[in-house]
């Protein structure tokens, strides 16, 4: 990983508080976050009644190969034009979004951690967790303010997909986190974790560095004989 580009993953159930946490952690780092929820894949060509019945909640509905390119783009210091998708007809829109890395990009959605060829790129991989009440209060809130839907339809999408890909897919992922922040604890005390251990890492790194530099330089000179 380039020494001043650092990726930190945020995953858990939807309705955690990933959202919130990579906003105030990007607040403190000033840095700039990428949300998985833009890269669902496009259905534009399926009729509407098709679209409604795609699991939304499995990880095929992301564009898992787009998602680690630009992941990686990122990483190696490059602006990304991530897509935009309408979330009320289930397609991408023809519109971008330009994302410039800064020195910490942010990762968050609920399948962070599952891909390998993801979790790879991530130097610091946090998990949120939170109870499947408080998540599907928090889901029913967002979905129908800025999603287009009706309260009985994210209830029903909740137990029929979210709450099953929930167990099988995405709580199964916090085995790979670095820093997991519990229902219990405030959001200070869960960015505060978060920054301790991309702290340690960044200082390990220093300290690697230095100390491979300090190897380079002492190895002896050999000089040929013409």
């Amino acid at each position: 990983m380039p020494a001043d580009i650092y990726l930190i993953g945020i995953a858990g159930p939807s309705g955690a508080g990933k959202t919130y946490l990579a906003t105030h952690l990007a607040a403190a780092l000033n840095a700039s976050v990428l949300a998985l929820d833009s890269y669902y894949r496009d259905l534009s060509h399926l009729p509407m009644e098709e679209r409604a019945r795609i699991n939304f909640d499995a990880p095929e509905a992301l564009d898992h190969e787009l998602i680690v390119e630009q992941v990686a783009s990122l990483r190696n210091n490059e602006t990304v034009h991530l897509p935009v998708y309408d979330f009320a007809s289930h397609t991408r829109t023809r519109r971008t979004e330009v994302l410039r890395p800064s020195h910490v990009v942010i990762v968050e959605g609920l399948f962070t951690l599952h891909w390998p060829s993801l979790r790879q790129l991530i130097g610091t991989k946090v998990f949120v967790d939170m109870n499947d009440e408080v998540c599907l209060t928090r889901r029913q809130t967002r979905d129908v303010r800025e999603r287009g839907r009706t309260p009985e339809s994210v209830m029903e999408q909740y137990a029929g997909t979210v709450a099953p890909m929930t167990q099988r897919y995405v709580r199964p992922s916090i085995v790979f986190a670095d820093v997991v922040v519990s229902r219990t604890e405030s959001i200070d005390d869960g960015v505060s974790r978060v920054l301790a251990h991309y702290e340690r890492q960044i200082s390990n790194t220093r300290t690697n560095d230095s100390t491979d530099l300090a190897q380079r330089e002492a190895l002896p000179v050999i000089t040929r004989n013409e």
